[in-house]
């Protein structure tokens, strides 16, 4: 009994958080992590998958030595660190993800002293439909692409006109400059029959 409070009073010294975070085949996802640069140096920092072993991490899929990735650690490319480091943002964003990607993640801030570490938990969820490119094709070939930000954990998808909208814009203007043109070109052929009594 003495044993567990004393391991109970040990780990949560440690500051451990728990998110949930929702991804989609084929796309990204980012499981965001970082540190208070004001505090410390900069940080050794492992991402595992599972849950946060009692030290550094056991089922490691990238880490860094503080400024940047040591890539002795990357176990995949697709496993990628995109924030500034230098910032204390180092979180991990998964490319191409795929239904295996789903489960558990961790990620573990090293910082000195006994217990001191930072752990972050994340439980990714992954939507097997996959992502697509929508397109729209209408008499002017106005083409729709779909475009992926990252909001906060998930991916977040909007349809957005691609530049063939200002064609559309440039061709009615032209339209227009050519009507009022050719009005003006009436008037003034009228006034000149009218003169010459034509």
């Amino acid at each position: 009994m003495k044993l567990l409070l004393l391991l109970a009073l040990l780990s949560g010294g440690e500051g451990v958080s728990d998110r949930s975070v929702a991804g989609r085949v084929g796309g990204s996802v980012t499981l965001t992590c970082r540190y208070d640069m004001k505090d410390h140096k900069p940080l050794s920092v492992c991402w595992n998958r599972g849950d946060i072993p009692l030290r550094k991490c056991d089922n490691e899929l990238i880490a860094t030595d503080g400024l940047s990735v040591r890539e002795d650690s990357r176990r995949s490319s697709r496993y990628q660190l995109l924030g500034r480091l230098d910032r204390g943002d180092v979180s991990l964003t998964i490319l191409k993800v795929t239904e295996w990607d789903a489960g558990r993640y961790g990620c573990r801030v090293d910082i000195p002293g006994w217990f001191n570490d930072e752990k972050h938990h994340f439980d990714l969820t992954v939507d097997s439909d996959p992502q697509t490119t929508t397109s729209v094709t209408s008499e002017t070939s106005t083409l729709q692409t779909t475009v992926t930000h990252t909001a906060g954990h998930m991916n977040a998808t909007e349809t957005v006109p691609t530049s063939s909208f200002s064609s559309i814009i440039r061709c009615v203007m032209f339209g227009l400059l050519v009507l009022v043109t050719a009005g003006g070109v009436v008037v003034l052929v009228r006034k000149w029959m009218r003169l010459h009594k034509v």
